[in-house]
């Protein structure tokens, strides 16, 4: 007698689980694009306006010196700044840790091309994609923004935000040549899976992120939200 043979309920059952399991990818990944599609722009000169803009924080060197992914994405907040098709700048990151600091360099980066202090503002708790927008809904009363990040972050940012109520619209962040061939197969790999869990927090678990505090309005002066 096989070893499978002796627990075929329990290996049935492992085969539901498994099935289930790619079906609910399946169905999460090909929703939020759907869902999204519309609302996605590669070209930023073709993207809606609107009041605010939120750049979303990615890996930052020991020195402050943004990695490429997210010094293309302030870049491209910056522009979409300097055309006016956005009034402020919410810069959504994690700043969890004393020697980590994704937004202060954000920020530091964005006042040395000119743009004025009080039209940035600084979200220190947004350690993840449904945290960043939980924060700009509750904490800084975003209504409608143009999310800027990568291609493949960007449809389950977007969908993150509209599902929070905002009216959203997508911004693809500018292509820097140094990216190499294995982070981006990396980060597509690991955008399958976030898209699923972002369909079980979004509509299943809706734990409210680890920090909220006090509300900073995103129409006022962004100095106040910063340390």
């Amino acid at each position: 007698m096989s070893f499978f043979s002796q627990y075929p309920i329990f290996f049935k059952s492992l085969k539901w689980m498994i099935f289930l399991g790619i079906a609910l990818v399946i169905i999460s990944n090909v929703y939020i694009y759907l869902m999204t599609n519309p609302y996605l722009y590669a070209d930023e000169t073709q993207v809606p306006s609107a009041y605010t803009g939120v750049i979303l924080g990615a890996w930052v060197a020991p020195d402050g010196r943004l990695s490429d992914m997210l010094e293309d994405r302030v870049l491209t907040g910056l522009r979409l700044y300097r055309q006016g098709r956005v009034k402020k700048l919410l810069l959504s990151g994690d700043h969890g840790q004393v020697g980590y600091d994704e937004v202060n360099a954000m920020r530091r980066y964005l006042l040395k091309a000119g743009v004025p202090p009080e039209d940035l503002f600084m979200d220190h708790a947004g350690f993840k994609t449904y945290d960043s927008f939980y924060r700009a809904r509750d904490v800084f009363q975003v209504k409608d923004a143009l999310v800027i990040t990568q291609g493949f972050h960007l449809a389950r940012s977007v969908y993150t935000a509209q599902t929070f109520g905002l009216k959203a619209f997508g911004v693809e962040a500018g292509h820097n040549t140094n990216y190499t061939h294995r982070s981006l197969i990396r980060a597509n790999l690991r955008e399958v899976l976030a898209r699923t869990k972002a369909m079980i927090e979004l509509h299943i678990l809706r734990f409210p992120p680890k920090y909220l505090g006090e509300v900073i309005p995103i129409i006022g002066d962004g100095r106040k939200s910063w340390d």
